[in-house]
C-alpha cells in the first residue's frame, strides 16, 4: 500500500512504483470516477487502442439488405 498526499490545490503525486507496476507514463491521462465512496482511476484509451476489446462479440445478427 502506498500512500500519498492531496495538495492545497487538490493535486496528487502518484508513488513511481505504481505508475510502473501499472505501466503509466508522465503525460497519460486517467479517467477519474467515484464507487463506493472510493476513486477509481483507469487509462484514457486513444482511438486507436481500443482494438480487440469487442473479441468474441456475435456478429451473427440479422442485418438489412442494404447494410454488409
Amino acid at each position: 500500500m502506498e500512500v500519498v498526499a492531496v495538495s492545497e490545490d487538490y493535486m496528487v503525486t502518484l508513488p513511481a512504483r505504481v505508475c510502473q507496476t501499472l505501466q503509466i507514463r508522465p503525460g497519460q491521462r486517467l479517467n477519474t470516477f467515484v464507487v463506493d465512496g472510493r476513486m477509481v482511476m483507469t487509462p484514457v484509451r486513444e482511438p486507436d487502442q481500443p482494438r480487440g476489446f469487442l473479441r468474441g462479440i456475435d456478429t451473427s445478427v440479422e442485418r438489412d439488405p442494404d447494410r454488409f
